[in-house]
């Protein structure tokens, strides 16, 4: 084990004891080049409280930075806000130490997740309104459902003003550096939003619920379950979620496609710049080149969507559909598109592309743009065309 692993302090008798992962490189199906964390931490008090733990690989990490503060075996409280196992895999590895440690989860949901994963341990479940005394400190649990599972809830302590927000206002970034303020603010917020995008977005009248219940919290840290603590750019983060939660979109287009010989690929550019020649900020995306995760994120605040594919085998080519799997799956709001593409013969590709944004929730706002063979200059004036006089 790592003796240099060490609990780092966030506040009077409270720390973190989380781990770090530099080399995740997927979270199910979302890129995430930056890394990640799995946040946990420990509070000091008459009775020794985690605040959730880690992804099972990283046990040792965790047990580690809590015996350098704490015998392990004196934890009296594990509190389980989720139980998707990159924050609750290690709990059962927790309990051989901290064999009395009771087990604050959610009710009904939490109870029956972790029951189900790790069997019959010391659970006490808790309700929205409930808390319990820890000595000098009281925690208060705010579930919030579907942000982004039915067992997920937060914690508050207003004696340190540290909401302990679980999946809320994190991002996947593995980075030594513990608070929002010692990184780069536009890295962090980036990370945020692609987070939002890729496992919050459908979840929007969720996460606007839990603002809610959270507006009246006087908070100093926000102590995430992945990525940095929050202590600097608190309101920044919030008005934030306000936004993305709401569904607000920019007059912004997104333009992805994939090509065999460069057809779709022309028409690609054209669509690009005639929305440019519009006034309207384009970015063009080939499928191939970019991760779904990094293009949904750009996707998710841009009104506009233009989604284009070749035909190979009577279908669409299948990054393309698998983008469109991935899309529907987020439900994204408020968002009009249209679909393109060239074909040899068939052409039946733009046709299906059409129907899966229709099913993703997007509005049609072209007819399909089918182009045999090599488009002419003639075909890409008229496309060009209708993108300058859509209404």
């Amino acid at each position: 084990m790592n003796n240099s692993l060490k609990a780092v302090e966030i506040s009077k008798d409270i720390y973190w004891v989380g781990a770090v992962d530099w080399s995740m490189r997927n979270f199910h199906g979302y890129e995430t080049s930056r890394g990640t964390t799995y946040n946990a931490y420990l509070i000091l008090d008459d009775k020794i409280t985690l605040i959730d733990t880690v992804k099972a690989p990283f046990k040792d990490e965790l047990l580690k930075r809590i015996a350098s503060v704490v015998n392990p075996a004196k934890i009296d409280v594990i509190v389980s806000s989720h139980v998707e196992p990159d924050h609750s895999s290690a709990l059962p590895f927790v309990t051989e130490y901290a064999r009395n440690a009771e087990i604050i989860t959610s009710q009904p949901n939490g109870l029956k997740g972790l029951t189900a994963r790790y069997g019959h341990l010391k659970y006490k479940p808790v309700k929205a309104g409930d808390s319990i005394s820890i000595g000098e400190r009281v925690l208060d649990f705010v579930p919030t459902p579907m942000l982004h599972w039915p067992d997920s809830m937060v914690t508050y302590c207003s004696e340190d003003k540290i909401l302990f927000s679980n999946d809320a206002f994190g991002e996947h970034l593995a980075t030594s550096m513990r608070f929002d303020d010692e990184n780069d603010l536009n890295t962090i917020l980036f990370e945020a939003k692609k987070y939002y995008a890729n496992i919050l977005m459908p979840f929007g009248k969720q996460a606007l619920a839990a603002l809610s219940a959270l507006g009246g919290l006087d908070i100093r840290l926000i102590a995430t379950g992945h990525g940095v603590i929050w202590r600097k750019n608190i309101e920044k983060i919030l008005d934030c979620y306000s936004d993305w939660a709401s569904g607000e979109v920019e007059e912004r287009a997104v333009v992805v496609f994939d090509s065999m010989w460069g057809s779709t690929q022309i028409l690609a550019q054209t669509i690009t710049e005639a929305f440019a020649r519009r006034g309207i900020p384009a970015a063009y995306y080939d499928i191939k080149s970019t991760p779904m995760s990094d293009i949904i994120t750009d996707v998710f605040t841009s009104k506009y969507l233009a989604v284009g594919s070749p035909t190979i085998n009577n279908q669409m080519m299948p990054p393309i559909a698998a983008f469109l799997c991935y899309l529907k799956g987020l439900r994204p709001q408020n968002h009009k598109g249209f679909a393109f593409g060239s074909y040899g013969w068939g052409g039946q590709s733009v046709g299906l592309v059409e129907e899966e944004l229709k099913a993703a929730g997007i509005e049609i706002m072209l007819d399909k743009i089918r182009i045999a063979n090599i488009p002419t200059a003639e075909q890409l004036e008229d496309v060009t065309n209708q993108i300058l006089k859509f209404e």
